[in-house]
């Protein structure tokens, strides 16, 4: 496997649909040395014709070549159902204006739709806050493509405070307007949820409600690991933020450093717990860590589903 690209390596002056082709195809490149040699990542133009199908398909070039019969593969043609459900939250935008949680998401999404479209999977695009803001049906025609990069550019140009998240009301208004079984994938923070038990119980019935309409469902937990998870700061007063409420918490950093980590932590255990008895994928997502293992785990899921 090559080295994973980390974000500030890769050029960001690039549109996001070049920035995604270039993690992809890197990504690619480096799959043949990697214990996942074998997986299928390119899309099949053709397929046996079998009897029934219609005779306008028949690739009469290829029939002439190999005389064997092949239909050729449309883009509505798919195989999954993909439904990409991102957090634009105050939250997300977290630690600053240059490179942030939601930029992560949004150019890892941006890459798992260019890898479905390779594929001929069809992909759709969710995005929430307190409430639903976006909701397209998953297709897999290029018109679609760009039209789901041109909302994902909206969001990268958009700067949001002081709102808050309520994923559980958005995930209960998606499993109602998604119809066909899909893979449901989750960028989120999910920030919103700690120590608060009455939400997380809330969280985890709109989770129940996307298992019980049959989706598969892999949750993204994108954090600055650095920074959230270690409170990896220097041994000085701050001034923090909430960047959904505004409210302002002076402290020193040492002073509150082991009674934050100890609250992170058990929430982060309780969060896993829950998620393995619901038999949920939650994968973390660290913002510095490059997009090869959110790739990795995307491919992971979709073999299991194959």
């Amino acid at each position: 496997m090559q080295a994973s690209q980390k974000p500030e390596e890769i050029r960001f002056e690039s549109s996001l649909e070049l920035l995604a082709k270039q993690v992809v195809e890197g990504f690619i490149t480096g799959l043949h040395k990697s214990p996942f040699h074998g997986f299928s990542v390119e899309f099949a133009e053709h397929r046996l014709y079998n009897n029934g199908d219609s005779v306008k398909s028949i690739d009469w070039k290829l029939f002439a070549k190999t005389d064997k019969l092949f239909s050729k593969r449309y883009e509505e043609e798919t195989n999954l159902r993909c439904q990409f459900v991102i957090d634009i939250s105050s939250s997300m935008y977290f630690p600053n204006d240059k490179y942030n949680k939601l930029t992560f998401a949004v150019q890892s999404t941006a890459a798992l739709i260019y890898l479905l479209k390779r594929q001929r999977d069809a992909f759709g695009l969710s995005l929430f806050t307190d409430e639903l803001k976006l909701n397209t049906p998953a297709k897999s025609t290029s018109v679609h493509q760009k039209f789901l990069f041109a909302k994902l550019e909206e969001v990268l140009a958009t700067s949001k405070l002081n709102v808050q998240t309520d994923l559980s009301v958005a995930l209960h208004q998606i499993a109602d307007l998604i119809h066909k079984r899909s893979l449901v994938v989750i960028f989120s923070d999910m920030l919103q949820t700690a120590n608060n038990s009455d939400r997380l119980d809330k969280l985890f019935s709109a989770l129940q409600h996307l298992k019980f309409n049959k989706h598969e469902v892999v949750v993204f937990n994108v954090t600055d690991k650095t920074k959230e998870q270690e409170f990896d700061f220097e041994n000085r007063p701050y001034e923090f933020v909430d960047m959904e409420t505004g409210t302002v918490l002076k402290a020193h950093a040492s002073k509150v450093k082991n009674a934050y980590l100890s609250q992170m932590t058990a929430y982060r255990k309780n969060l896993a717990l829950k998620c393995a008895q619901y038999k949920i994928d939650m994968v973390d997502a660290d913002m510095n860590a490059g997009f090869n293992h959110i790739l990795e785990a995307y491919l992971i899921k979709r073999q299991k589903m194959s």
